[in-house]
């Protein structure tokens, strides 16, 4: 039995990973640690509160006392990492919470697991979550990012990213802590906060809002359904090596226009399908027979936007038998279905989560 402290756990993907992992490992404890910023959101966690092995914590990962705490309190024996400030555009116009959550809040949990866990490690793990933007920007015809890439950081965010997962590694050479990483491609799914752009795009197509797409909207990213990086994680918790890095890739590039295309395509399908849909939603343009894709508009780009990213996830097949099961086509299709049952979740972020979210034309990051 696992004694997890998840950070981060309020947020889209940790909140997902809870949920994947309290439904694959039932009798395990689990410990959610989150700050409910903007992004945090109990209600992404709704239905665990109250159930046997589960305990919710509102703090900061920067809190020493806080996080010694927990350790002691809970016997944690793992920590999955996943608090961050993760959003670009953010970064571009304030860096100051990216480096305190990122790279100060990653040191003081390190620190934390190590002053808990020494002098003996046997049966701990320190997993941290990193992204594919440490390793900078690809090339049309450049290879896929790989574990050995060299860094490349091209905007604060993935500066502060990179940091952290320098800090791990340095914690495991010096210390011999335990640790995993992985670098993963852009994530989308269930409870994804609406400034990200799939999210940002089915609820503006829904509400007849414009969807607004940087540049020229070729912009070329990995997309990696949110279930599936679960699952990959918890391999690696399961079988990984520590001192390893995997990559956790979709294995489905696409430019960003492309994507938005094949989002108001399926929207307008799933429209013509249930006419209960256009009453919902009569500001869509599905709602009257037309197509979603007239909202498209071009915003201009933003400073430094990477160009591509695409991972190579063949270590983590060839290692530990992953791979990516849903398609981008199916993995779409589930999210749209969410957001669409899921009405209720996205209005009151909007009403009151968020006072700025209707006013940011962001596109993916």
């Amino acid at each position: 039995m696992r004694r997890l402290l998840i950070t981060g756990g309020a947020g889209f993907i940790g909140a997902n990973f809870v949920r994947h992992w309290r439904r694959t490992q039932p009798s395990d404890l689990i410990v959610v640690l989150d700050a409910l910023t903007y992004a945090g959101n109990p209600a992404n966690l709704t239905g665990l509160d109250g159930t046997s092995g589960y305990h919710f914590v509102y703090g900061d990962i920067c809190d020493g006392e806080l996080l010694a705490r927990l350790f002691r309190e809970h016997a944690l024996d793992t920590v999955v990492h996943f608090a961050a400030e993760s959003h670009v555009d953010r970064s571009i116009v304030s860096s100051e919470p990216f480096v305190r959550t990122n790279v100060l809040g990653t040191q003081m949990l390190l620190d934390a697991a190590l002053n808990a866990w020494k002098p003996g490690f046997d049966g701990r793990r320190f997993h941290h979550i990193s992204t594919d933007e440490v390793y900078g920007s690809l090339g049309p015809d450049d290879p896929a990012f790989t574990e050995t890439t060299p860094y490349d950081p091209r905007s604060p965010y993935a500066a502060s990213k990179a940091a952290s997962d320098h800090l791990v590694r340095a914690y495991a050479h010096t210390h011999g802590l335990p640790v995993t990483v992985t670098n993963c491609s852009n994530n989308y799914g269930p409870y994804q906060f609406p400034e990200k752009l799939i999210p940002l795009m089915i609820i503006n197509a829904l509400t007849g809002e414009p969807l607004p797409i940087y540049g020229d909207g070729k912009n070329i990213r990995d997309w990696l359904y949110v279930e599936d990086h679960c699952a990959a994680v918890a391999r690696v918790l399961e079988r990984g090596r520590a001192g390893e890095t995997y990559n956790i890739g979709g294995g489905a590039e696409m430019a960003n226009i492309d994507l938005v295309a094949l989002l108001c395509a399926s929207l307008d399908r799933k429209f013509s399908g249930e006419p209960t849909l256009a009453q919902r939603f009569p500001a869509c343009p599905a709602a009257r027979g037309a197509t979603s894709r007239e909202l498209v508009s071009f915003v201009a780009d933003r400073p430094g936007h990477d160009r591509r990213y695409a991972i190579c996830a063949d270590k983590l097949a060839g290692k530990l038998g992953y791979r990516t099961e849903t398609s981008l086509v199916a993995g779409i299709d589930r999210t749209l279905d969410w957001y669409i049952e899921n009405e209720t979740w996205w209005r009151d972020i909007q009403r009151g989560g968020y006072r700025d979210w209707a006013n940011l034309n962001y596109g993916a990051r």
